[in-house]
């Protein structure tokens, strides 16, 4: 198992956002995070990447403990985070937001690296010279994926990542998600688009109020009834 959370409980003050959640994530897999606003999602990821600290409870990445560890740690161990939000470096151009990504980590990426992110994300190439508070909320989306991928991570941790985008470029950032993930990126992804998460999802949890409520594959809960009329808006996929 690449990554391993055990009874894991993060509080914010005397809220308990998560309550004791159990769950893996096995090498090549994605593995989706659904649920509901509120429901414990980016918490749970907040933790895994050293932002949050827990409660109690475990995470072992590789078989080892990372619980406590900073979150540079934590990136030097090979778990990069796209972000809600995307968080580009709006007055930095394309460029320097990768520039930056390639910085980081232990594997430091080199400017054929770079080089191979634009051929991943043409725009991004197009771009790379303007401030990266131009680009649209999809192209901002590539590049908070393409600085992540820069820092070579055995495990992405992806939150929210089809959040206020159009209908048309929420199928593109899914697409690019499956084809990352079929060239070998194992992906932990935080999803409230339940049904597009469960699509492409190899196994997948149900959160909710802080506890997973129900898990299976992918396919399994887009095709479960009660998934279907809770969480996808009702009736089977």
């Amino acid at each position: 198992m690449l990554l391993q959370i055990d009874n894991l409980i993060v509080r914010y003050g005397g809220i308990e956002a998560v309550k004791g959640v159990s769950f893996g994530v096995e090498e090549g897999q994605i593995v989706a995070l659904v649920g509901a606003n509120g429901a414990g999602k980016t918490t749970t990821l907040s933790a895994i990447s050293g932002l949050l600290k827990p409660y109690s409870g475990r995470i072992s990445f590789s078989g080892t403990d990372i619980t406590r560890w900073p979150s540079h740690r934590i990136v030097g161990a090979g778990i990069a985070q796209v972000p809600e939000g995307r968080a580009v470096l709006a007055g930095m151009t394309v460029e320097e937001n990768l520039e930056l990504g390639a910085a980081g980590g232990t594997a430091r990426s080199t400017a054929a690296d770079i080089e191979a992110m634009y051929n991943r994300f043409p725009v991004l190439g197009e771009r790379r010279k303007g401030p990266a508070g131009n680009l649209s909320g999809g192209e901002q989306q590539m590049l908070a994926i393409a600085r992540a991928l820069l820092l070579k991570p055995r495990l992405l941790l992806m939150d929210e990542p089809s959040m206020g985008l159009a209908p048309l470029l929420v199928r593109e950032i899914f697409r690019i998600i499956a084809e990352l993930n079929a060239a070998g990126s194992t992906i932990l992804l935080v999803e409230q688009n339940s049904r597009k998460a469960l699509q492409i999802a190899h196994y997948a949890y149900v959160l909710d109020r802080g506890r997973i409520a129900l898990q299976g594959t992918g396919q399994e809960l887009l095709h479960d009834e009660q998934v279907a009329s809770t969480y996808l808006g009702g009736g089977t996929a």
